[in-house]
């Protein structure tokens, strides 16, 4: 994983327990939002947006479905980065 991955996993990892209220222990790159943490589709969609505005990224609301975990979100953004 190169240096700006790794930077990227950070700043997602932060939104994502900003926005869910947790602290940054209790998430991993497969605890499950919902099933795990209890987040609705509001703070899906919460979460979505913030990452849009942080990378300059457009995400398709379709990809909420494959954003249900760290690993998933990180996989979105970096697909989304790529087409910029």
């Amino acid at each position: 994983m190169t240096t700006s991955a790794e930077n990227r996993t950070a700043v997602i990892k932060d939104i994502v327990c900003d926005i869910l209220e947790l602290e940054e222990d209790e998430v991993t790159e497969t605890s499950l939002f919902k099933e795990d943490h209890g987040a609705d589709s509001l703070r899906a969609i919460e979460i979505l947006a913030s990452l849009e505005k942080k990378f300059s990224v457009v995400i398709d609301q379709a990809e909420l479905g494959r954003m249900v975990n760290l690993r998933g979100v990180e996989e979105v953004v970096a697909e989304a980065a790529a087409k910029k």
